[in-house]
């Protein structure tokens, strides 16, 4: 049976140090995994390696996490992989729960009343953790929002570097005109016209719509 860490931050600038020294009190360091990648999602190399493959996590194994929300911050997605290691034997270990609340998915929450607390303390927890990262989203779209236009771009300037906020607005290709009448004429497919300018297909129909409302 192996007993497995998990630590994640959610960028590259963020440290795991105080998450590792807890978890190295329960699990060796070979048997620590991480991540630096954003929770709101479970498609994160560390993570996936918990689930397929050599590291793959096993009936009658044991997964630590320093807190709930570092195993996600979508509320319904987080739930879903609570009932997966639950389902699969796997016991949970969250070390900032109460010692009696410890286990949310072993042995000792076999009976009803333990169960029950559980249950309410697991959706109290993601549901924090899902407005936390709601609440930081509004935070930043507000920021945003105070930002001064760039005339030149249309796009939110910001104070600090001048720079643009956003991704980059897509450009028209050199061959844009060309390849846009032959695909509107019927001479080539829309899926010939994507290809020839290296575009997605979601950007093609974007400078699509830009283009057809006059924009050039």
């Amino acid at each position: 049976m192996k007993v497995v860490g998990y630590a994640r931050v959610s960028s590259n600038g963020q440290n795991l140090a105080r998450q590792k020294a807890a978890l190295l009190q329960y699990v060796t360091e070979e048997m620590l995994v991480t991540d630096k990648a954003s929770g709101k999602d479970f498609e994160r190399a560390g993570y996936s390696s918990l689930k397929v493959g050599i590291g793959k996590l096993e009936r009658g194994d044991t997964l630590y996490i320093t807190s709930l929300d570092r195993l996600g911050r979508n509320k319904e997605e987080t739930l879903s992989e609570l009932r997966y290691f639950k389902e699969n034997g796997i016991r949970l270990k969250v070390l900032d729960l109460p010692t009696t609340m410890i286990d949310v998915t072993g042995a000792e929450s076999q009976s009803w009343i333990i169960e029950m607390i559980n249950n309410i303390l697991i959706e109290v927890l993601t549901s924090i953790a899902q407005e936390e990262r709601r609440t930081i989203r509004q935070r930043q779209s507000e920021g945003i929002a105070q930002m001064p236009i760039n005339p030149k771009t249309g796009k939110r300037k910001s104070l600090k570097t001048g720079n643009d906020v956003g991704r980059p607005r897509a450009q028209f290709p050199k061959e844009w005109e060309s390849v846009y009448s032959q695909w509107k004429g019927g001479q080539i497919t829309g899926v010939k016209a994507i290809e020839t300018l290296k575009l997605t297909k979601a950007t093609f129909y974007h400078l699509v719509k830009r283009y057809e409302s006059g924009e050039r």
